[in-house]
């Protein structure tokens, strides 16, 4: 068959990869599979009210575009076995056809065979896929390359500019580098803050959360505005101390989108300097409040609340409940990581915090159950009591789930035992393989002398290894 020509396919190749900013080769790819979608659509229309299609999905696997630049032009061509009698045509083809062209052909080789239709014949319904293919593919291959670039990022931390909305998702532009063209990321509602005023070209700074395969649509980029690492980097690039690695964020526990409207979003960051002459605390909120101001700005009037960490359990669970005032932290239940803490009556709605949030940060940022109490009113020996039965309980629990894993995992050593000595009377086609070279040869023998040799030639084994030690 003749080449099909396409006028101008070197300078369309050219463009589609300066438009789609993709590799020349990937367009190539992209158009040659296209062009064979075309064909297997062309293939199956000669059946289309003649007979039912006896294409299966791997039908044309042998089948491949080749594309002529400098000619402008694409051929079909068919990879098939040589066979002494042809069963499919498409896949095979007859030995004394192909002798009469190379001689010294033989039964199993492989020849590739142009079968590219004639142009007019290849249809319309065949164009029109070869271009619904092609530019799915080009796209399929954007949000391939956008999770490669995207994937590696060394910063998480992007500029986001609000191009539409998407039911109750923001559709946002990013760029993941200077002169690099922007794409879309999704911000999903739970990952939005309620202070925020998503307006078109609206620019935030967000946190790329994961670059996820979405089914029907490929990679796609999701951002947050809620999560953890945004205010970890809006610090970072406020405070030079934590650049220069005088001083360390600890921890963080946000509250971005809290239960109820009547509560704010609230963060609170543990810090720790590692010169004892630099304060901490002090270093992050700057002069006058200047640096928090920022991060506060940002997050567009989030309450943060700076405290310092400390190693010692107590210490740390008094200053996460900051502002309030604490009397005494009693770690009731160090192994459970379980603290009573006693403030006065004045600091107790303070110390718990509107609808719990002050303390159930407090609990998040420090890893231990906190239970407020009131210094006045506190018994310690009925409270005692209570956690003593509490800690009986969860010693029972875990001896509980001890049992159990020992359990298993006993089943699961005899089960292993079993199947090593079954693998041992009967070998696997691999450990047959694998010991080759050890195999006792039998092709000289009777079959059931080389029946008893092979079932007794493990024996042989341990007997001679014992022999030898």
């Amino acid at each position: 068959m003749a080449l099909v020509l396409l006028p101008g396919l070197s300078n369309l190749i050219e463009d589609i990869s300066e438009e789609k900013k993709l590799p020349p080769q990937v367009v190539e790819a992209a158009l040659r599979e296209a062009l064979l979608k075309g064909y297997e659509r062309y293939r199956r229309t000669l059946y289309l009210g003649v007979g039912e299609d006896p294409f299966d999905e791997e039908y044309f696997s042998n089948f491949d575009v080749a594309l002529d630049l400098d000619e402008e032009g694409y051929r079909v061509l068919a990879s098939k076995i040589i066979v002494e009698e042809v069963e499919s045509e498409d896949h095979q083809i007859a030995l004394a056809e192909v002798m009469q062209v190379a001689e010294d052909a033989q039964a199993g080789d492989t020849v590739v065979l142009d079968v590219t239709p004639e142009k007019e014949d290849f249809g319309r319904m065949a164009a029109a896929t070869t271009k619904q293919v092609l530019a799915q593919k080009l796209r399929d291959q954007q949000r391939r390359m956008i999770q490669e670039e995207f994937a590696d990022l060394e910063d998480p931390v992007l500029t986001a500019r609000v191009i539409r909305f998407e039911r109750q998702s923001v559709i946002m532009a990013v760029s993941s580098g200077l002169g690099r063209p922007e794409v879309e990321a999704e911000l999903p509602r739970r990952d939005q803050l309620p202070n925020d005023n998503y307006r078109a070209n609206a620019t935030f700074k967000v946190f790329l959360k994961e670059v996820s395969e979405v089914p029907r649509r490929g990679p796609q980029l999701f951002v947050s505005r809620a999560n953890a690492g945004l205010v970890v980097y809006l610090f970072e690039n406020e405070v030079p101390e934590i650049q220069e690695g005088s001083v360390r964020i600890v921890a963080v526990a946000r509250e971005a989108n809290p239960p109820s409207r009547s509560v704010g979003p609230r963060t609170k960051v543990a810090v720790d300097s590692i010169e004892r002459e630099v304060d901490p605390v002090g270093a992050c909120i700057g002069a006058r409040g200047s640096r928090i101001q920022q991060v506060v700005n940002e997050l567009r009037g989030e309450k943060i609340d700076v405290i310092r960490w400390s190693a010692d359990p107590g210490q740390y669970i008094a200053n996460s409940l900051s502002p309030a005032r604490v009397d005494v932290v009693r770690l009731v239940d160090p192994v459970g990581q379980h603290a009573h803490v006693l403030v006065p009556p004045d600091q107790l709605s303070l110390a718990i915090g509107r609808e719990g949030q002050n303390v159930r940060l407090a609990a998040r940022l420090t890893g231990w159950k906190i239970d407020i109490k009131n210094a006045s009113e506190y018994d310690q020996a009925a409270e005692d009591a209570v956690v003593s039965e509490l800690i009986s309980q969860r010693e029972q629990e875990e001896a509980l789930q001890r049992e159990a894993e020992e359990r298993i995992a006993a089943e699961q050593a005899a089960r292993a035992e079993e199947d090593a000595r079954l693998r041992e009377l009967y070998p696997l086609p691999e450990d047959e393989e694998e010991y080759g070279d050890e195999t006792v040869d039998t092709t000289e023998m009777p079959d059931d002398a080389a029946a008893e040799t092979i079932e007794q030639a493990p024996e042989s084994d341990e007997s001679d290894e014992e022999g030898a030690r």
